[in-house]
């Protein structure tokens, strides 16, 4: 297959396994299986998946004590990250969350201004502007009432927490394959989540049914390992930014499950918001390198995407 189309192939399947997250999650959730303890075995299936693979490529284990360090901070920065976005499913249709979820990179671009005094644009300022808008319109469910405050701070808390997490992997010393850094930084987010479990003084509850293992395992497999394998090809074959790009369609496959499996709302103001947070997100992506008439073409996509949704819906 030419790399091209292999990393394009690539980008948008790890786009889309990475939007399957309420799949596993809402399924067990309906069967009684709390927050934490559905973390708990999505970082702990991930975690031994990515070991047996190191274990055959016969990849080194050994960490330095500065790498050690590091890869704990961003442990208990992913699984905040991810524990905060899994307690607002709770709050808020799933859809939402996952677009809300989506202002990280405004947020990254906020974060790199701020303290490394990279130079704030106008693609910048807009897309800030355009993100908040967008956060205004989705902050109403579809019978037209406001959405969970708690929910709101969550998926902020969620998206900010990556966003740091993000910076510090591009700031820091780290020289080590993905698959060795999402190891250990799903080890350690696996302390700190069996640590969130016995501080809210709950125990991880066991999975008793195939049904349950199989959402167990679809959580760690197809929105971590995959996801992730994934997104590696595809940026050694077409780059980071077009990537990055694709990643767009991470929140429309959240909100295409949403609507199409739990029966969740949508409306043509939700999309509109919606298309508003993800035109933020493709204006802090790709910068320089995209012009306008790419962004609008992009965008164009977006909407006649959700536009389909919703006709489905309808």
């Amino acid at each position: 297959m030419d790399a091209k189309l292999r990393g394009t192939v690539c980008g948008i399947a790890a786009a889309v396994f990475y939007g399957t997250n309420p799949l596993g999650a809402m399924n067990l959730y309906a069967d009684g299986i709390s927050t934490n303890s559905t973390l708990f075995y999505r970082f702990g299936i991930a975690v031994i998946i990515l070991g047996v693979m190191m274990a055959v490529q016969r990849k080194s284990f050994a960490l330095t004590r500065r790498e050690l360090v590091t890869l704990a901070i961003l442990g208990v920065f992913m699984s905040t990250s991810s524990t905060t976005l899994y307690f607002s499913f709770n709050f808020m249709d799933v859809g939402i969350a996952s677009t809300l979820l989506f202002v990280y990179p405004v947020m990254v671009a906020v974060i790199m201004a701020t303290f490394f005094h990279e130079k704030v644009t106008a693609a910048t300022v807009i897309a800030i502007l355009l993100s908040l808008a967008g956060i205004a319109l989705l902050n109403q469910t579809g019978d037209g009432t406001s959405l969970s405050l708690w929910g709101v701070m969550l998926v902020m808390l969620s998206s900010l927490t990556y966003a740091i997490y993000i910076v510090v992997v591009n700031k820091s010393s780290l020289r080590m394959s993905s698959v060795k850094l999402t190891f250990y930084v799903l080890l350690f987010g696996l302390f700190t989540i069996y640590g969130y479990t016995l501080a809210m003084g709950e125990t991880v509850q066991l999975l008793v049914t195939p049904k349950q293992w199989l959402y167990a395992t679809q959580l760690a497999l197809m929105p971590t390992v995959l996801s992730l394998v994934l997104m590696v090809i595809a940026v050694h074959d077409i780059g980071s930014t077009p990537t990055a790009i694709m990643g767009a369609i991470e929140p429309i496959t959240a909100v295409a499950i949403g609507v199409l499996v739990f029966g969740e709302n949508f409306t043509p103001r939700l999309a509109i918001g919606i298309v508003l947070i993800l035109t933020a997100v493709l204006l802090i992506i790709g910068g320089k390198e995209m012009s306008p008439h790419k962004i609008t073409l992009a965008i164009s996509r977006v909407g006649k995407r959700l536009a389909k949704t919703w006709r489905w819906k309808s």
